[in-house]
């Protein structure tokens, strides 16, 4: 090997990542800066891209909440987040430079003297570490106080940018709306006050590794790509399992369900990806545009297509990794007679050249038997078997979103020995075991993705109505017919009975989770 090679292999393996140039200066203002979200994923995602070099050595980060603290207070409290300490327990010097650069301010969302204290504030900031008037707001309060923010951000005169060489934007957080009406609503009222380039709808499931490298791994590679058709493939598995309960979430939970949490987002969106054509440039515009055909071609549900097509079911009591785990029901926060759905599973079909006759399965779940996220392309059988007595599995090819982000694909092989035996084989990749010790985080992936005005990975306005366009006639179908005999699958299994039968019926199996 080249000396070249070997240290280009060994900068991969020493870092997980690295940016070629850090972002422009600016202020970044995180409402509902003492909640759970900005303490667990978005504080340690911007440290993550500040010891990184992709954060700009001038930036600052505006705490923004309703509780009273001062800067020293709010930098201990994140501190408590953020990785970075020396094996005395102290911060390192990395620490200790992203803390100065965090600073707290409180008020009402909906009062305009706050927003008005803010614009100073902000003003101050500026000159202060000559940010050049760029600025990035995150909404990771609830979706409720979303509409306030908006309009107080206009009326203050903070959604436009100072001058013509400095930006403004918005970060919005899922769930973007409860249904089709409030997502329009919602989407109108931030067109009333940003441009549609400034607003960056954020979904965490596509900043992960193996969902970006789907579109590299499609387009990048001239053998997969003929094969991703109505021709060779036979089905598509989409899988997003978790272990979990619903934790602290349950009065969120208990007004959203499976189907709004995970399959309008994240479910929905993985779809369009693997089903996408290829865009005529990789940037923001051509990729969403492709994306919003596919949503647009996905057969409509009725109430009879819902009754045959769609499974509910929510978790009684069981064990998960064999500790006994309580039902839904029995969670703290949740009605004892609660028809919220924790699971949600989905036979699709898009009606398109590519894809026509095609089944997509679509599963998520919580308290499963195994964490898992995963799209299986399940390819035809060959269209001749010559082994006799042999039977071969059909091809799949597995991208793994997690735990373990990779790519498989599965094929027959000839076992050793003197008779002809076939045994299926997998060839396994794994970005860690490839890359070295990590990856960027999904929220850091977008969070810089945010600050450099790269909208690719984000939703648009027409995309999150189409997904509400696809799951409405499910609720109103749920919401008229007669309430699920609850709960019907336990804790710690792969979900309920009714689920298989949606594979089952046409001659398929749903993947084991893993």
């Amino acid at each position: 090997m080249s000396s070249r090679a070997t240290a280009a292999q060994e900068a991969v393996h020493s870092d997980s990542y690295f940016c070629e140039a850090p972002a422009d200066p600016c202020a970044i203002v995180m409402f509902g800066a003492s909640g759970d979200l900005a303490k667990r994923k978005l504080l340690p995602a911007l440290y993550d891209l500040a010891v990184h070099s992709c954060l700009a050595p001038r930036f600052r980060l505006l705490g923004f909440a309703r509780t009273e603290m001062s800067d020293d207070e709010f930098g201990r409290q994140a501190a408590e987040f953020l990785p970075g300490k020396t094996p005395s327990g102290g911060a390192d010097s990395a620490h200790r430079d992203f803390l100065q650069q965090l600073h707290y301010f409180h008020g009402e969302y909906n009062d305009p003297g706050t927003y008005q204290r803010l614009a100073k504030r902000l003003d101050e900031l500026d000159r202060e570490a000559e940010l050049g008037g760029n600025r990035l707001f995150y909404l990771a309060t609830p979706p409720s106080v979303y509409p306030r923010i908006v309009e107080q951000l206009g009326r203050a005169g903070l959604a436009k940018p100072k001058n013509e060489r400095s930006w403004v934007r918005i970060v919005v957080e899922k769930p973007f709306g409860h249904d089709r009406a409030s997502a329009q609503a919602l989407n109108e009222q931030l067109l009333s006050v940003f441009d549609e380039s400034q607003i960056f709808r954020i979904d965490h499931y596509l900043g992960k590794e193996t969902v970006q490298n789907l579109l590299v791994f499609r387009f990048g590679n001239g053998i997969f790509e003929p094969l991703w058709s109505r021709n060779y493939v036979d089905s598509v598995q989409i899988t997003a399992a978790e272990s979990l309960g619903v934790e602290r979430r349950a009065a969120f939970y208990e007004s959203a369900g499976a189907l709004r949490d995970m399959v309008q987002s994240h479910v929905l969106q993985l779809t369009a990806l693997i089903a996408m054509e290829s865009p005529a440039n990789f940037d923001a515009t051509a990729v969403r545009n492709e994306k919003i055909k596919v949503l647009q071609s996905i057969r409509p549900l009725d109430g009879d297509s819902v009754r045959r097509d769609v499974v509910r079911g929510q978790y009684g009591p069981g064990c998960v990794n064999d500790e006994p785990v309580p039902g839904y029901r029995q969670e703290p926060g949740v009605n004892p007679n609660s028809a919220t759905e924790t699971f949600a599973a989905l036979k699709l079909f898009i009606d398109n050249w590519r894809w026509s006759g095609v089944p997509f399965y679509l599963r998520t779940g919580k308290r499963l038997a195994r964490p898992s996220a995963e799209i299986a392309v399940m390819f035809k059988r060959a269209p001749h078997l010559v082994f006799r007595g042999e039977a071969v599995e059909p091809n799949s090819l597995v991208l793994n979103i997690q735990p373990q982000e990779g790519i498989s694909l599965s094929f027959g092989a000839k076992a050793p020995g003197s008779k002809l035996h076939i045994a299926p084989v997998t060839m396994d990749f794994r970005y860690r075991r490839a890359f070295g010790a990590g990856s960027r985080e999904a929220y850091a992936t977008l969070i810089n993705d945010c600050i450099r005005g790269d909208a690719t990975l984000f939703d648009r306005a027409d995309s999150v109505e189409a997904a509400w366009a696809l799951v409405d006639p499910i609720i109103d179908a749920w919401k008229n017919g007669p309430a699920p005999a609850f709960p019907n699958y336990p804790a710690g299994s792969e979900g309920p009975e009714a689920a298989f039968d949606l594979a089952e019926s046409d001659g398929r199996q749903w993947r084991p989770l893993p």
